[in-house]
């Protein structure tokens, strides 16, 4: 008797457990039924909503209905938030959910500033300006010259910055025929002829003009004036020009030229027994000459282009007047200045100044 009463206790206790299990069971299905009926009932609600707004007018919400649907919408499954979703899709919600409930977790807002920080202004400032007036200088020269001056910068950032504004941060440049002859500035000038056609008694004599021409001023100085000049003549203006007391060449050391015959192999001793170094340019490179080259358009467009003229007197009175109008009155553009001004600094009224009929002008103040 003792014997059976274990068996028929376990039995009962299973059976008392899939009771329960069944009543749970049922009750959970009669739960869901009625949920899956309330969701229905719902979703017909809302689709005798959107029946009743007019076809084109669409349903807007603001960041905070956003914000609540989105959170409901997280709670569901996939499967089951596109069951139930009418008004709007469910990857709609799901990123209102990503873009508006996530943004309480961004930091960004609490940063300054993004990426790396931002270079002071005066330290881009004096990289650049160094590296235009030092063109042969690397990033590594620039830096040291920075840190000497007391700013705190390595050679990465100056690197970065030489490149992004389009320099090369580690040249191999040669000495440039622009950087020579500004390291030479006051002791270089610079010579040529240039031609010009006189018409005497009818005919057209053609007349030689060599001039120099100081570049560091733009001073300019006739030579000498002739016909058919030859070696001789340019040698007599060799001695003149280094002359001790008033030669327009007595301070200066080179002297820039091109390859023209008449400056002959004594026209070069003269230069040389007197510190005159001479400097002959390649063959058709009037570039490497282009102040002098400047002097002769301007002489010619601004003047003698201008003018018929009869005889060499005539011609040397036009040039005396166009180098007083040169030195005194014409603004060059290249010096941002007039040569010699005779009216400096004064403030009174304004007066012009004509030469040669009217053909040269220039404006000047009176002194107050």
């Amino acid at each position: 008797m003792f014997e059976v009463l274990p068996s028929i206790l376990y039995h009962l206790w299973t059976m008392e457990q899939k009771l329960w299990i069944t009543l749970v069971t049922y009750l959970a299905y009669c739960i869901d039924k009625e949920l899956y009926k309330a969701i229905d009932y719902l979703k017909e609600q809302v689709c005798v909503l959107i029946e009743q707004q007019e076809k084109d007018k669409r349903i807007l919400l603001n960041n905070t209905q956003r914000r609540k649907l989105a959170a409901k919408a997280k709670k569901l499954t996939r499967k089951l938030l596109e069951e139930t979703s009418v008004l709007f899709t469910a990857d709609t919600v799901i990123g209102w959910y990503r873009k508006l409930i996530a943004e309480k977790y961004d930091g960004s807002k609490n940063r300054k500033t993004v990426g790396r920080p931002k270079v002071n202004r005066e330290i881009l400032h004096w990289v650049l300006k160094i590296k235009s007036e030092n063109m042969q200088w690397g990033s590594q020269k620039i830096c040291d010259c920075l840190e000497s001056l007391g700013f705190e910068v390595c050679r990465t950032t100056v690197r970065n910055i030489l490149i992004a504004n389009g320099y090369d941060p580690d040249p191999d440049i040669k000495t440039t025929w622009k950087q020579f002859l500004k390291a030479h500035w006051d002791v270089l000038a610079a010579c040529d002829f240039f031609s010009i056609e006189l018409l005497i008694k009818g005919k057209l004599v053609r007349y030689m003009v060599l001039f120099a021409i100081e570049l560091s001023t733009r001073k300019v100085e006739i030579l000498g004036i002739k016909p058919n000049p030859n070696g001789e003549w340019t040698e007599q203006i060799a001695r003149n020009t280094t002359d001790f007391e008033d030669g327009f060449l007595k301070d200066k050391k080179y002297l820039i030229h091109d390859r023209d015959p008449l400056y002959t192999n004594k026209f070069y001793a003269i230069l040389k027994s007197e510190g005159v170094e001479t400097v002959k340019l390649p063959p058709k490179s009037p570039n490497l000459n282009a102040y002098a080259e400047r002097f002769v358009r301007s002489v010619k467009e601004e003047c003698l282009s201008h003018l018929i003229l009869f005889s060499e007197e005539q011609f040397r009175y036009v040039l005396s007047e166009f180098l007083e109008y040169y030195h005194t009155g014409r603004v060059h553009q290249g010096l941002g200045r007039i040569i010699e001004p005779k009216y400096k600094n004064n403030t009174g009224e304004i007066f012009c100044i004509e030469r040669l009929g009217g053909l040269l002008k220039s404006y000047h103040r009176k002194a107050a």
